[in-house]
């Protein structure tokens, strides 16, 4: 018994990448043989994994899980094969939400739903790592379904922080300010030129001296230059930092040095960061729209309104209210506790091997 996954991309600092890598690991643990075949990869994950072209032929006993992120030529490969097909849908931005910026990553997510639309007629099974993505899988006909969360560990601190990066954060915390926090791709869709709105309110109510650290890589190639602009014209270089893709000790100072992390996103399948930073103690304060209230649960603001005052006044509430601070640290360890890594992999497993009949 066979199940080998397909992917578009495999990447190392991507969560869809260390998701498919643990899972091939799990699932050869529970005695059913795996490997990844991808499109693209990055160097650094080669040797994990193999081109798709290296399928070879259509094989009796095999299932092929396919991870549905984004529109991609793999799609086609995966469709001239006979071998039973399973999914793991991990929601593709709605194409309205990028065009304006980002034509060329616009078209692929249109193509991506087209795809995952067109896929659902010869699943057998479709998991949604949130139950907002496994409506969008009923929603284009997919009939058997699961909601697993990512397999990464997500729930507590990883590597020991970068000490260049943490003793310079320490420096900033030395001259006072507030320390505010977004992980995430620097995209149109994740509204970081929202949280600049906000913290230019935050610094001119609150807290001249409060700093927002954008930690991500750009989507694309327009939106990221604008909003250095913005940045720029709003009088805010020197107080937000738009760092790029870090290494995994140098997000690890990031969280540790945060006082609270914020999220203004129009549109999240589940949100990897928000988790991450439950499980590092850094309390959570976000915007409500798609899967964020269904993430965060209980232990964070969820707004229903970004409106910069608004905003602003829910961030300075959770910096200066210890108890509340306290509250929503408690309501966290108990929150990532859904979303450990050991009980996903038991019930990611667990739902493929009554699928495949191993």
């Amino acid at each position: 018994m066979r199940v080998d996954q397909v992917t578009p991309s495999l990447a190392s600092r991507d969560a869809i990448g260390v998701h498919t890598v643990n899972l091939m690991h799990a699932l050869r643990a529970a005695g059913i043989e795996s490997d990844i075949y991808y499109g693209t990869c990055t160097p650094d994950m080669a040797d994990v994994a193999r081109p798709v072209g290296m399928l070879g032929r259509h094989s009796h006993g095999r299932f092929l899980l396919y991870q549905a992120s984004i529109g991609s030529p793999v799609f086609d490969a995966l469709m001239t094969r006979d071998e039973p097909k399973l999914v793991n849908y991990h929601n593709i931005t709605p194409t309205a939400l990028l065009a304006p910026w980002e034509p060329a990553v616009a078209y692929e997510t249109s193509l991506g739903r087209a795809q995952l639309a067109r896929l659902a007629a010869r699943a057998v099974l479709a998991v949604a790592d949130s139950h907002y993505n496994e409506t969008e899988l009923r929603q284009v006909g997919y009939t058997r379904t699961a909601v697993v969360p990512l397999l990464i560990d997500m729930t507590r601190a990883g590597p020991a922080p970068d000490p260049s990066t943490a003793a310079r954060l320490e420096r900033d915390k030395a001259h006072g300010g507030a320390d505010l926090l977004f992980v995430g791709k620097v995209s149109p869709h994740k509204a970081p030129h929202d949280l600049v709105k906000m913290l230019s309110v935050y610094r001119r109510a609150y807290d001249p001296r409060a700093r927002l650290r954008l930690v991500g890589s750009p989507l694309g190639e327009h939106y990221a230059p604008v909003l250095r602009a913005f940045v720029r014209d709003a009088g805010l270089e020197g107080a937000v930092e738009v760092t790029g893709s870090v290494e995994p000790a140098v997000l690890e100072a990031y969280y540790r040095a945060a006082d609270v992390f914020v999220c203004a996103s129009e549109h999240e399948g589940f949100c990897v960061p928000v988790v991450e930073a439950m499980g590092h103690g850094v309390p959570v304060v976000a915007y409500g729209a798609t899967a964020i209230p269904e993430t965060v649960g209980d232990a964070g603001l969820v707004l229903g309104s970004k409106e910069p005052l608004r905003f602003a006044a829910a961030v300075h509430r959770v910096v200066s209210d210890a108890e509340l601070r306290s509250r929503l640290a408690a309501a966290a360890r108990a929150r990532v506790t859904r979303f450990s890594l050991d009980r996903s992999t038991e019930r990611f497993v667990r739902i493929v091997r009554e699928v495949v009949g191993a």
